[in-house]
């Protein structure tokens, strides 16, 4: 491809849809607090940071706004990447570029682990972009039309380069993502970020992350900052030395942004590190828990777990001002006959309000993808999109023949989301995370966020307290951390806008698993099984 004669490459890049269902797609609470969609896509900005800065870009996320044919007319070159969960859109939307007879590039998590999948594409870059794409550019200057571009290196964390956040609008998102660290310590068997970025954790320098603050500083962005690190303490002394360097700038900036991340739960165990996080504003942390069942997490190698308190890990970041998202998996090969009471129970004890409940998964090239396939109990096409209900592990998952009966299964995943995101049992926790956050936020909204903050929370008001299933639990919940705790008001506002979401997203869970549980007691499992490992039947 050559530069156009009237100017440099015109490169359109495009983050593909999610579905409305998705655990993460909290529609809802977006449009209450005046955004489009929860989370901006830094991978497509890190890619337009990485290709030549002479070109000129758009990014259209199509999670905000609508592609138009004249958005795909206007490149010469498309670009796009994403999860599984993006899978089938960004099939079709390969098909759509083509069908305007346009160039498109494709890259990401899914592309990297299953490229045969996206064979139709023009060019796959594929694994890290810092070392492929270099190579993409090469060919393409010299007048290449297609290829597939693969590296086992891992890339340098410390050239890494700062994202294009001027190509988004930050009033479409209610949080900004930067990365710190790839890579995860860590040896848990269902993990594919391990196959993707390697058990050695690489890092940015603290001056890099301190670059980006000031970038969108300068940007005028306030507010809302998320780690996007599988684990932010992959390496704790580093991550300290991070918060130390952020706490000096933040103060000298009038902290004008908070923070949220994803760790290990045995970041309970350091309370210097939770100082450092609550100086620098960290109020939220998801903690990828799994299960309760300490054998479970010996048998997935999740050894980092065991013997860990989830109550006391909760109730310990709660003492410094940060609320805890769990993430549980249902369909481990040894977990128990009582696992829905051990979840339930784990989920209601510990107060986590924000849990994310989903079925096992095999992953594309993880180690339980290649136990399983070796056992001759992975289904064919098992990580491929089948239609509409593959959205995420919370409405689909178990690609694999279960040790125990599947309708067992299954119907341990319904109960515990029937219990869990029970109004009462939900607002239950939601009055005990109100009541036991201290928190010392720094980070003070300037009038206009004040005025969103306002109308957000009457909006909050009318659909939680006004509503027939959560009047009497929210204003109870309200009233009793307004009287107990006034400053955890807020979180506790926050939980309730949550669970607008999460109860939508419950029932269409719980719909789609006991219309699953029906076919299965009415055809058989044998059936089942033997259409999923035959290919011809598919």
């Amino acid at each position: 491809m050559q530069e156009l004669p009237g100017g440099p490459t015109k490169c359109l890049l495009v983050q593909t849809k999610f579905s409305g269902f998705s655990f993460w797609n909290y529609q809802e609470v977006c449009d209450m607090v005046g955004a489009k969609y929860p989370a901006s896509s830094l991978g497509l900005m890190t890619v337009a940071a990485l290709l030549p800065q002479h070109w000129n870009f758009k990014l259209i996320d199509e999670n905000v706004e609508p592609l138009l044919d004249d958005h795909l007319l206007w490149a010469d070159l498309v670009c796009t990447g994403g999860m599984l969960p993006q899978q089938e859109s960004m099939l079709e939307f390969i098909r759509r570029v083509h069908n305007m007879d346009r160039i498109v590039v494709v890259g990401g998590p899914d592309p990297t682990s299953q490229p045969d999948l996206y064979h139709e594409a023009d060019f796959l870059v594929l694994g890290e972009g810092e070392v492929t794409i270099p190579m993409f550019l090469a060919d393409l200057k010299r007048g290449a039309t297609s290829g597939k571009y693969v590296s086992e290196v891992k890339a340098n964390m410390l050239e890494a380069v700062v994202p294009r956040y001027d190509l988004i609008r930050f009033s479409d998102y209610m949080m900004i993502g930067l990365q710190f660290i790839r890579g995860c310590p860590y040896d848990c068997e269902f993990c594919d970020i391990i196959e993707l970025y390697g058990r050695i954790p690489r890092f940015k320098s603290n001056e890099q992350v301190i670059r980006e603050l000031q970038y969108l500083y300068d940007l005028g962005f306030r507010g809302h900052i998320d780690f996007v690190d599988d684990n932010f303490i992959g390496h704790k002394k580093r991550a300290k030395e991070l918060l130390r360097e952020v706490k000096t700038w933040a103060k000298n900036h009038g902290y004008p942004f908070y923070f949220s991340t994803e760790a290990s739960i045995n970041l309970a165990d350091d309370d210097e590190l939770l100082q450092l996080m609550q100086d620098v504003d960290f109020r939220y942390v998801f903690l990828g828990i799994e299960t309760p069942e300490d054998e479970t997490l010996k048998q997935n190698k999740k050894a980092q777990n065991v013997n860990k308190s989830i109550s006391d890990a909760v109730s310990k970041l709660l003492a410094f001002g940060i609320v805890s998202n769990g993430g549980f998996i249902i369909g481990f090969d040894s977990e128990s006959k009582q696992i829905a009471d051990h979840m339930i129970d784990s989920i209601q004890s510990s107060g986590i309000c924000m849990a994310m409940i989903g079925l096992l998964y095999a992953l594309p090239n993880t180690q339980l993808t290649r136990r399983l396939e070796s056992e001759g109990r992975l289904f064919h096409k098992a990580s491929q999109s089948v239609g509409e209900h593959d959205i995420d592990q919370s409405t689909s998952g178990l690609n694999f023949i279960t040790k125990a009966p599947r309708t067992e299964v299954l119907k341990n995943f319904i109960r515990v989301i029937d219990a869990v995101y029970d109004p009462s049992n939900y607002y239950e926790r939601a009055i005990f995370t109100g009541i036991n956050i201290r928190p010392r936020y720094k980070y003070t909204p300037d009038f206009r966020t004040w005025i969103i903050y306002m109308r957000s929370f009457l909006r909050v008001c009318k659909k939680a307290g006004f509503n027939s299933a959560t009047g009497f639990y929210y204003w109870k919940m309200f009233f009793t951390v307004l009287f107990k705790n006034p400053k955890g008001v807020e979180t506790a506002v926050n939980m309730a806008a949550m669970f607008i979401h999460f109860r939508k997203q419950k029932i269409y869970g719980a719909s789609l698993m006991n219309k699953s549980v029906d076919e299965l007691e009415r055809n058989g499992e044998e059936a089942f099984y033997a259409k999923m490992m035959n290919p011809k039947q598919i």
